[in-house]
Order: C-alpha cells, then structure tokens, then sequence
C-alpha cells in the first residue's frame, strides 16, 4: 500500500494511537486522529493531522471520510483485574462495551466506504494478553479475544472485496494502561492473595521489557503499509516472542506452561 488518503484512528489522544496517528501522517496519510475529548490533546495538531472528536460508545459521534484508505481501530481500556467469582459485572459490562461492541460500531461505518473503494485496511489493536491465560485478567482478556474473533471473521469476509483485515498485538508498551495494571485486586479477595502478589511481582518484569509508544507505532504502520503481512501480528519484541509460542503450542501445553509459574507443578 502507497501511503495515501485518509487514515482515521481511534483512541488518539495519548500511547499508541497517538503515536500511530503521528507516524501515519509523517509517512504521508491525511489522518483524522480521534478521541473522546480533543480538549485533551491540544499539542497533536499538525501537518497532514486533524483532531476530532470521536467516542467508540456512541454512535452518533462516528463518521468517516469518504476518501478513508486505513482505520486503526485502537480505542479501548484496560480494567478489573478479579479472579472471576469476584468480578463486578457492571466493570465487565463496561469493558464490553468499549473493547468489543464500540469497536464493531465503528468499523460497521468503516466498511461501506471501504468496499466503495474497493481496497484498504483496518487495523484493530488488541492485546497479546489473549495468547496467554493470565489469572486475574480473565474480563480484560475477554474482551480482546472477541474483537479478535471478529477480526478473524472480518478477514474471511472482507479479503474477497480487496480489504485488508489486520490484528496487531502488542507486548508491553509504555501506556497508562499498562502502568495500571501493575496493581491487581485481587489481593484483597481472600483466597487469592498469594497468587496475586506473584501476578504483580511479574507485572513489575513486564514492565522492564516495555517498549515505547512510538518504536510500538512505526512496526504498526510498517505493517498497515505491507500488502503481504498475516492477519495476525505484534509490534515489539516480548509480543513476538508470545505470538510465536502460541502458533507453536497446543492449548493444553500452554494452559500447563502457566499454571506451573503459579503453582510450581
């Protein structure tokens, strides 16, 4: 793909999608960067870059381009970090609703513009936290394993009409997301404290593999821009090396790899 025409990316305002709104345009693309409160990002506007006004959970703020060539889909948070007896539902219910449910609002915009062309690509960025049964992260892994489900089933229906579907899924990458989740709940839930503590003396190792949002965003655009790249890929180098195992394991040796760090068995 020749960088050209209009990208729009949600979840603009801060992290990766800022970085990828930026890269974007410094590679050539108009691009409309998008978030819920463009108030929050007044140092954003540049050559080739637009900031507007965009929020995933309601519908009637999304609109697209009619010379759209390439969506980033990257808007979503991260949030309760329960073993799932005790998880508030209205926190899953929330995460649904933005990771899953806004994202598909979104493309449901993106496609019909996209099939009028005839080409381009959507990129939705989810989490590599879906390659890996992590206790605790059980809603947030939900949710990015049912965007990335359709994702795989956008990609059936949508390669036959010239449009490229890609799932990018990041490692470790210097986010506020990622410095939240360095606190997990669920030592304070009775039962788990053990297991909990060990999660968040990992979490504290994870972050010192992190990679920054931009060294993130040039290996997503490198990819948006790769007419031959997998429906399937990660922008840092603990997300390869995850990606990898996973297309090399069964379920059952990873489920069992976990389990050991946990339980040393």
């Amino acid at each position: 793909m020749q960088p050209s025409g209009t990208a729009l990316v949600t979840g603009a305002s801060r992290g990766i999608g800022r970085a990828i709104a930026v890269e974007l345009a410094a590679r050539g693309f108009s691009v409309v960067a998008t978030m819920r409160d463009p108030s929050g990002a007044p140092d954003l506007a540049m050559e080739n870059l637009t900031v507007r006004r965009l929020d995933v959970t309601d519908v009637s703020t999304i609109e697209m381009p009619d010379d759209l060539r390439v969506l980033v889909n990257n808007a979503g948070f991260q949030d309760a970090y329960y073993p799932i007896e005790a998880l508030p539902l209205e926190r899953l219910r929330a995460l649904m609703e933005t990771n899953v449910v806004g994202q598909v609002a979104v493309m449901q915009r993106a496609i019909p513009v996209l099939r009028q062309r005839g080409e381009g690509v959507i990129c939705t960025v989810t989490s590599s936290a879906v390659l890996m049964a992590s206790p605790f992260f059980g809603a947030y892994r939900a949710s990015k394993a049912a965007i990335s489900a359709i994702c795989e089933s956008l990609y059936v229906e949508l390669k036959p009409l010239g449009i490229r579907v890609l799932e990018v899924l990041p490692g470790p990458v210097d986010t506020r997301g990622l410095a939240h989740s360095t606190y997990i709940p669920a030592v304070e839930v009775p039962g788990y404290e053990e297991r909990a503590t060990q999660m968040m003396a990992g979490r504290e190792r994870i972050r010192a593999a992190m990679v920054s949002p931009d060294a993130a965003a040039a290996r997503i655009v490198d990819t948006i821009l790769d007419d031959d790249a997998p429906l399937k890929s990660s922008c840092d180098p603990m997300g390869d090396a995850m990606l990898a195992r996973w297309r090399e394991s069964s379920d059952i040796d990873l489920l069992s790899s976990v389990l050991g760090q946990y339980t040393g068995h």
